[in-house]
């Protein structure tokens, strides 16, 4: 089967700044792959480049088997690699849900406008459909009652489970979520992270940047520990988390635990 992500010796640069450095990651349909590690290793970088928010300096990143971001076009004998054009990368992007650290929400549209939003600008789904789909998204989230509220009468919480919602609303084959609690005050960090549970039970196929370790504990299918922009250490929860091997990833979780 093909993998749902496969990232090939990805690197990337922001000016001198060598944020990335020959990531290989490969994450099957269906799992939960969380990714660890202290601020500044890469995590959130690397979750970015699958979605084609930043572009990648060297390496490919495929998912579902496609080639994300660049198209391959044979030249004699060698294969060169070109930019898609921007309708193509939207139309990829289109496919993977991402919630952020912040809400992004549309102050001036209620929790079931934002949740329609996409789908009736960009997919241009009728109305009454959008708003029906919108309506069973804010029930699964929990928030069926708040439908009518704006961003401004949400708790944090309610607002990322919005945020979830929108995202879930464009039918993503792939999520990704980039910290989702650590604008959240700590009363508030469960009921995100029950949605994002329901989301793993119901298989959808998920990469977690967070520093909730509990969370990997339970849900991860595959932990990876990131420091400097490599890979450090990658495995079950119970091996990467509980028994490390490598003495960064042993330093880290002697002092996070």
């Amino acid at each position: 089967m093909t993998p749902m992500i496969e990232i090939r010796g990805v690197h990337k640069l922001f000016g001198h700044l060598h944020v990335l450095k020959g990531i290989d990651l490969t994450v099957q349909r269906g799992e939960v792959a969380v990714l660890l590690g202290p601020s500044g290793s890469g995590k959130s970088t690397l979750l970015r480049c699958i979605n084609e928010l930043e572009e990648i300096s060297a390496g490919r990143v495929f998912v579902d088997g496609e080639l994300v971001g660049l198209h391959e076009v044979a030249k004699g004998n060698r294969t060169v690699l070109h930019r898609r054009r921007d309708e193509d990368i939207a139309r990829q992007r289109s496919r993977i849900g991402m919630v952020f650290q912040r809400f992004n929400l549309f102050p001036h549209l209620t929790a079931l406008q934002n949740v329609m939003e996409a789908p009736r600008q960009v997919r241009k789904v009728p109305k009454d459909k959008a708003r029906k789909r919108a309506e069973e998204l804010l029930g699964r989230v929990g928030l069926a009652d708040r439908a009518d509220h704006y961003p401004a009468q949400l708790s944090g919480g309610q607002q990322q489970r919005v945020a979830i919602a929108r995202a879930l609303a464009m039918d993503p084959e792939l999520m990704l979520f980039d910290e989702p609690t650590s604008a959240l005050d700590p009363e508030l960090v469960g009921e995100v992270l029950n949605v994002m549970k329901d989301l793993a039970s119901d298989g959808m196929t998920m990469v977690v940047v967070t520093h909730e370790i509990g969370f990997a504990r339970e849900v991860a299918d595959q932990v990876v520990f990131m420091d400097d922009g490599v890979i450090v250490e990658r495995g079950t929860p119970a091996g990467v988390i509980d028994n490390p091997q490598e003495p960064r990833t042993k330093d880290f979780f002697a002092k996070v635990l």
